[in-house]
């Protein structure tokens, strides 16, 4: 359904690190990275520098799908170790359905990014 998705960043420095740090883990490295305009994309997701009119990404939803959960773990342990903000550690999430295990952090903008395996065996 959905082809990429861009959000746009406060810092780039910083979003980048985060980004390269958290999605690492989950197999998704550095694809492309531009200067003018600062932008830089693992696979189907990027982020942009605000240097225009138009806002901030705020207060979205990213999942990202991990392997297994084992790549959630290490999703969420790379963050952590890296000084970013838990939003919820690795777990089970029986409200949304049996077997969804994910983990949360919250990106440099608050973004609520998440690792996610749906065991479903």
């Amino acid at each position: 359904m959905i082809d990429h998705i861009t959000i746009r960043v406060a810092d780039f420095g910083a979003s980048k690190r985060f980004y390269s740090t958290v999605l690492a883990p989950l197999g998704h490295e550095l694809g492309w990275e531009s200067a003018e305009p600062h932008s830089a994309e693992w696979g189907d997701f990027s982020i942009m520098l605000v240097a225009d009119d138009k806002p901030l990404t705020r207060d979205v939803h990213v999942a990202f799908a991990a392997r297994d959960r084992p790549a959630v773990e290490a999703f969420w342990r790379a963050g952590i170790d890296a000084g970013y903000r838990d939003n919820g550690p690795p777990g089970e999430r029986p409200i949304y359905h049996a077997g969804y295990y994910g983990a949360f952090l919250l990106d440099p903008d608050g973004n609520n990014v998440e690792a996610v395996f749906h065991d479903r065996a």
